[in-house]
């Protein structure tokens, strides 16, 4: 790890806005060293027992941008969180952990039905990822949000962008069908101008 960003200034006030002192000052350190025991105990700290959530969130955190990949269900956990800073963090601290398993499991997130609601990071994610089943996902995502009856106009406003990034010839129909609402016209205009 090594690096004084191991927990970026953002998420370190909030977590330690929820944390007793003493423990977030040991934790945050252990987060900065680069060495194998403090990522064994930062390891630790994600399947021992009755630990607090911010206690997961910096371990995982920490472990995810050090690419370590025991990390790697706990921050998965934490992009599924319906509290959105523990998403975006955890999302970071994903895409920086390059574990080939994450695009499946953004994939997951973000085309389950029941949670489009806490969908945004998901999506980001997956666009931000690139893999070969970001643009599928989030085409069928956003048409099933432009159906609605719920719209989520930030998830789907994500989708757009995130089809835009990708560049997938594929998500023309759908970006047409974007462009038909307000909400989504200029960044619907922005990502067909970048197919």
């Amino acid at each position: 790890m090594g690096r004084a960003d191991a927990v970026d200034g953002e998420q370190a006030a909030r977590l330690r806005a929820e944390a007793e002192p003493a423990e977030f000052e040991r934790l945050l350190a252990l987060a900065r060293q680069d060495t194998p025991a403090a990522r064994d105990a930062l390891a630790a700290e994600l399947t021992a027992p009755a630990r607090p959530l911010w206690a997961r969130e910096l371990a995982a955190c920490a472990l995810g941008r050090a690419g370590d990949r025991r990390a790697f269900e706990t921050l998965v956990f934490l992009l599924n969180h319906r509290d959105p800073p523990r998403c975006a963090a955890a999302a970071r601290a994903l895409l920086l952990l390059d574990d080939p398993r994450t695009a499946r499991a953004a994939a997951a997130l973000a085309d389950n039905e029941l949670r489009t609601a806490y969908a945004l990071h998901p999506v980001r994610l997956l666009a931000a990822l690139r893999a070969p089943s970001s643009a599928p996902v989030l085409i069928r995502v956003l048409d099933r949000l432009l159906a609605g009856p719920v719209h989520h106009w930030p998830v789907a406003r994500a989708c757009v962008e995130g089809l835009g990034t990708l560049g997938d010839a594929r998500a023309r129909l759908v970006l047409l069908a974007a462009r038909e609402h307000p909400q989504l016209r200029a960044a619907a205009d922005e990502a067909l101008r970048r197919l």
